[in-house]
């Protein structure tokens, strides 16, 4: 019973946290919002004993790709725009 009631506040989490980041104008804001989406994901895979399949989210969904897209947004939005 407490374990279906968190399955389903982490999915409505999960589902809250994508409309957010759609709908944000903040793109740091998104992708931490990806990044939850993606970490409550592994949680829910754990959860329902897929062990492998939760650490291979947590690993690259929650870690990796957050990391790639934060170093992305860093390099593209640090850039000074000389207008000559």
């Amino acid at each position: 019973m407490i374990i279906t009631a968190l399955i389903i506040l982490m999915g409505v989490t999960m589902v809250v946290s994508a409309v957010f980041a759609l709908h944000t104008k903040n793109l740091l804001m998104a992708v931490i919002a990806v990044g939850i989406l993606s970490l409550f994901s592994s949680i829910i895979y754990l959860i329902m004993q897929a062990p492998d399949v939760a650490m291979t989210e947590a690993a690259i969904g929650a870690g990796l790709s957050t990391v790639i897209f934060l170093y992305a947004l860093r390099r593209t939005t640090d850039r000074d725009v000389d207008d000559d």
